[in-house]
């Protein structure tokens, strides 16, 4: 999304930091999780807070189908992460 709205060089400057915040995240998160699991839940909860902020911040029609379809999504997440188990310490799993 900020991509496509940054007009300044606030608004880049924040889409840049964005960018960067969220990679360090899946970074650490493949740290304890398995890659695949880590970029499920990554992308899941970015197409989710893509979808929530277009219809809060930019006016997109509110859908109950594409709500439905997104929270089916975030419980196929959920249960990915709960499924997989949590990296030791020496890097293999528990």
């Amino acid at each position: 999304m900020g991509l496509k709205h940054a007009f300044n060089w606030w608004t880049w400057g924040l889409t840049i930091f964005a960018i960067y915040f969220s990679m360090h995240l899946l970074i650490i998160g493949s740290k304890r999780l398995p890659v695949g699991t880590t970029y499920a839940v990554f992308t899941g909860m970015g197409t989710a807070g893509t979808v929530i902020m277009e219809i809060l911040v930019f006016n997109e029609p509110f859908r109950l189908g594409k709500i439905l379809l997104i929270m089916l999504l975030l419980c196929g997440v959920f249960g990915l992460k709960t499924i997989t188990p949590v990296a030791d310490k020496e890097g293999g799993h528990s």
